[in-house]
């Protein structure tokens, strides 16, 4: 390893760390203060170790920087931004701009996202290499004792390492439904998708979530015939159910799409990628219908399957039996409300740990743990105000609590929506979308949910409001926001007429405010009695 003496050079580096990690299988592990399994958000609870003059090894089988980096947000949002450019090219006509696309370099847009990604895990792995505090150990590793991980492939298979503390942050995969004759075609997950350097003819794709929707969104705008297979009534099943509806329905524009069908099974014609067709036959998902017996099944045919059906914890690959680490019924690592796992001395983050799996939290989930190792006291993690966002067209984000959650939960709430096109930039941009919240009748904010242009930046307002502010509609409604931006349908939706849903409230309608009126002399529409009630 190199030391910041600079006296090797980082290839002699290289291979002495790993003749040092490999002779340490043979007699007794090398010992660290800290040891963290997986290179994405593990590594900001490594740093803080090491700054604190602590050796910290890291155990890591693909490239640094974890699911995220390499084969996740970055590189999808990098790619969807092409897709967002494309399709304002595609809307210029709406403006009265005609303009004309007369060349897509698709491959080259691939190569270049997937170079930059991996420039960024270069730089990484760089840092780690250059660091004395650091060792990187590079291959799969799995527990032998509590504490004592093996190297069981890669550059440093045979290697042992024990940490006085671990941390285990190894992430997740892609998870491979038990569809009968998946194992005899061809079909790729969203690691392979988004190494694709030509787009589809006709994509088909399993799942309705977030990835399946965003991957849908990339391929459909650069000339894919998109067929989206869903189990749940609506796609995006995490979203407020209203939301959710809505997204639907714009996707159906768009697509082919089918909800509430459970694919059971898939062949293949001719061999290979260059097969003719992949067939998926579905049937109805019985907890998505009342009736699914009178429903028929389908099926569905395309020149490549994308199987995007969620994800599974890597846990199956650590060994845990030999740590006294538990897992929950799904299999991603127990943890305590500090993240401790049920080991001593060993502690869980990110995607393993299963609570949101969502680069964002895992960051939060890293700040958590390293304040509860190196803090003067615990603190417990806390998930009240995470939001989640969706970059496909139309855009989707949400924090807090869904509808269908406080219903079920039978407590009084008031909703109010306020729709984008009502506000004058959303006139400018001609803006589909909506912005519906969810508020106690004290006024404290239970949740906020939009679709629409630029909902993953306007979600950030009442994401700090419930965790910085007094989480009530004060925080919003008494903010001054910039005229004519697209914030104002945030703040409208707060400042106007809520609807009091729940028990002994349905459909009672009452203002929540201190009756201010905000409408400006060249904004008219503010005061206008639009209804916002969706049917869906």
């Amino acid at each position: 390893m190199r030391t910041d003496t600079g006296a090797e050079t980082e290839s002699e580096a290289e291979s002495t760390s790993r003749s040092e990690a490999a002779s340490s299988a043979e007699s007794e592990p090398q010992t660290v203060d800290f040891l963290v399994i997986g290179s994405g958000s593990g590594l900001d609870v490594a740093s803080v170790a090491a700054n604190r003059g602590h050796s910290v090894a890291v155990v890591e089988k693909g490239p640094l920087g974890g699911t995220c980096l390499n084969r996740g947000c970055i590189p999808s949002k990098k790619l969807l931004y092409h897709a967002d450019v494309m399709t304002t090219i595609e809307r210029a006509d709406e403006f009265g701009i005609h303009a004309a696309v007369t060349d897509v370099e698709f491959a080259e847009i691939v190569r270049d996202v997937n170079d930059d990604v991996s420039g960024s895990a270069d730089s990484i792995e760089h840092g780690i290499r250059s660091s004395s505090q650091h060792t990187l150990l590079e291959g799969e590793g799995r527990f032998v004792d509590d504490r004592t991980v093996e190297l069981v492939s890669g550059p440093d298979s045979g290697a042992r390492v024990r940490g006085e503390t671990v941390l285990i942050a190894a992430g997740t995969r892609p998870a491979i439904p038990s569809l009968e004759g998946i194992d005899d075609v061809d079909y790729l997950t969203s690691t392979e998708a988004l190494q694709l350097e030509t787009p589809p003819d006709d994509l088909v794709i399993v799942g309705g979530g977030y990835i399946a929707a965003e991957l849908a969104h990339f391929f459909g705008t650069f000339g894919s015939d998109v067929s989206i297979i869903g189990r749940r009534p609506q796609l995006l099943p995490q979203a407020d159910e209203e939301v959710g509806a809505s997204f639907t329905d714009r996707y159906a524009d768009r697509f082919d799409v089918y909800t509430g069908y459970e694919a059971v099974g898939v062949s293949q014609s001719g061999e290979g990628q260059s097969g003719d067709e992949i067939t998926v036959n579905a049937r109805p998902y019985p907890p998505a219908w009342g009736n699914p017996d009178e429903r028929e099944s389908l099926t569905v045919s395309g020149d490549t399957l994308l199987v995007a059906a969620g994800r599974q914890p890597n846990t199956d690959t650590l060994n845990l039996d030999a740590t006294g680490v538990e897992t929950d019924e799904r299999g991603f690592v127990a943890t305590d409300e500090y993240l401790r796992t049920t080991a001593d001395g060993i502690w869980a983050l990110g995607d393993i740990v299963g609570e949101y799996l969502l680069k964002h939290n895992a960051n939060h989930e890293a700040r958590t743990v390293a304040r509860n190792l190196f803090g003067d006291e615990l603190e417990p993690i806390d998930y009240t105000a995470m939001p989640f966002a969706v970059f496909s067209s139309p855009e989707v984000a949400g924090v807090g609590l869904r509808e269908q959650d406080v219903r079920e939960a039978e407590r009084p709430y008031a909703t109010a929506t306020y729709q984008y096109e009502d506000t004058a930039r959303g006139q400018a941009m001609h803006a589909e979308g909506v912005v519906k919240v969810l508020i106690e009748p004290s006024g404290e904010i239970l949740g906020c949910h939009i679709v629409g242009p630029d909902a993953p930046t306007l979600i950030e307002e009442v994401v700090v409001a419930m965790t910085a502010g007094t989480g009530t509609v004060w925080d919003i409604r008494e903010s001054v926001h910039v005229h004519p931006a697209l914030s104002e349908v945030v703040d409208r939706a707060f400042s106007g007429q809520f609807v009091r849903r729940g028990p002994d409230g349905e459909g009672h309608q009452r203002q929540h405010g201190h009756g201010h009126d905000h409408g400006h002399g060249h904004d008219e529409e503010r005061n206008h009695d639009h209804d916002h009630n969706h049917s869906h």
